[in-house]
């Protein structure tokens, strides 16, 4: 895998999301939030279709919604079905390995230092290709109790759904919503 340098990865990061979620409220908390490398920001291990690795490293309660990053390490081939986020935009960077992304009609390949911005509004979907591990950052703007009602959405028939088939079920749904 190709090693990037923290300091560039935190400054392409960071700069094109100045204006992502500005608004003229104030926006932060006022205090400063380190999260080490491969380390989740609340020490959580967390898993997404049972085996890829999310480790949360700006949360949306550190920003009060203005700002929720998070990192993911994808252990298989696969990605989550298509869908669309109504009131945010969604940025990603790979870092490691290549994604192929649908956004609306596009069909995009992304390799370690590319981006996306994909609008609100529009459905997207993203898989590894042509390898299934490889790694990257996703960045957008969420209320600061997103929490809670993301455990209301892990009730809901499709997550039910998941947790109920075994780890090899939910990775041929996860794979076959990705094609």
């Amino acid at each position: 895998m190709k090693t990037i340098e923290r300091r560039t990865f935190l400054e392409a990061a960071i700069f094109p999301l100045i204006t992502l979620g500005q608004s003229s409220a104030p926006q932060g908390s006022g205090r400063v939030v380190r999260v080490e490398h491969g380390v989740d920001r609340f020490s959580v291990q967390r898993t997404s279709a049972g085996a890829n690795k999310i480790a949360y490293k700006v949360s949306s309660q550190d920003t009060n919604g203005g700002l929720f990053i998070f990192e993911q390490v994808s252990l298989r081939k696969g990605g989550p079905p298509r869908h669309f986020h109504h009131s945010q935009e969604e940025w990603f960077y790979v870092m490691d390995g290549e994604y192929v992304f649908e956004v609306g009609l596009e069909r995009m390949r992304l390799r370690p230092g590319d981006s996306l911005l994909a609008p609100r509004n529009v459905p997207m979907s993203g898989r590894t290709s042509p390898k299934p591990q490889g790694r990257y950052s996703s960045a957008f703007n969420l209320p600061a109790k997103w929490r809670p009602s993301f455990k209301r959405r892990q009730r809901s028939p499709t997550s039910q759904l998941m947790r109920s088939c075994t780890v090899p079920a939910r990775w041929k749904l996860w794979a076959r919503h990705s094609r």
